[in-house]
């Protein structure tokens, strides 16, 4: 399998004692893209620091996730706006809403969201607004009402990390968006009701990631021993994919890396 990993936070702490023993095991691992997430005022530019030590396998997104959002001042437009116009940083985000944690107010929120949504706006190429790598945590109304004030302007879209209701798979998909599909779906105490939704996706829409070091699949045996979730389970989490939407697991693999080399605008 040639897998592309959408969302991996390889800048994370826990990878500074093994980051290119973990790069080597997901190459391994047949794992030929990644794209590391930046989602705070300062991992975004080691996200970007760290696709520029490995042109060709790592891409980077710039952005401020919600629980960061209180850190979004004027600067750190500015900021995000300069990681953006390096080539190797591929799409705004991670952002959007959590209203599950609140670790920054719901206003801060909503006011990072809609200055990153406006980045993307302002980055279209031929009309066509940069890609968005999207958060949304028990805030679908404002989420959905907040992309809605941008329609028309945005670009390609990917709720990363999907772990909603029906309801909130088929508003995105009416949107034309992007669905990230990670470990949760292997987790049998709030992930259950996955394996029934990812059959509703169209193979051109569903994209895959670890979310790493979050989110290690339960169903993985044996259990890391550091419960460390990594680049290389990938195929783990694409081989319960498969058998959950009714395929082999050769066609998922080769839809999402097709999938993931058009949204990212990746080398093939």
């Amino acid at each position: 399998m040639h897998l592309v990993d959408i969302g991996a936070n390889l800048t994370h702490d826990s990878f500074d004692r093994d980051r290119d023993a973990v790069l080597a095991r997901a190459r391994a691992a047949g794992v030929v893209q990644m794209v590391v997430t930046g989602a705070s005022r300062e991992h975004s530019p080691l996200a970007l620091q760290l696709a520029q030590r490995h042109p060709g396998f790592l891409y980077a997104t710039a952005g401020v996730h919600p629980h960061h959002a209180s850190e979004y001042t004027d600067e750190c437009d500015a900021e995000m706006r300069a990681l953006h116009a390096h080539p190797e940083v591929v799409a705004v985000g991670e952002c959007g809403l959590d209203y599950f944690r609140d670790f920054s107010p719901r206003p801060a929120q909503r006011k990072a969201f809609e200055r990153q949504l406006q980045i993307g706006v302002d980055l279209a190429v031929d009309g066509v607004g940069k890609p968005l790598f999207l958060h949304q945590r028990d805030a679908h109304d404002d989420f959905m009402a907040m992309m809605r004030n941008f329609d028309g302007r945005l670009g390609p879209a990917v709720v990363h990390c999907f772990t909603g209701t029906r309801e909130e798979l088929f508003d995105y998909l009416d949107q034309d968006w992007y669905i990230g599909i990670t470990g949760w779906l292997c987790d049998e105490r709030r992930g259950a009701h996955l394996r029934e939704l990812v059959k509703h996706i169209p193979a051109q829409r569903l994209l895959v990631e670890t979310d790493a070091p979050y989110l290690l699949p339960r169903t993985l045996k044996p259990t890391p021993k550091d419960r460390r979730n990594e680049p290389m389970f990938l195929p783990h989490i694409v081989a319960e994919l498969a058998r959950d939407r009714g395929e082999d697991i050769a066609t998922t693999a080769a839809a999402t890396t097709k999938a993931a080399t058009g949204f990212f605008g990746l080398p093939g």
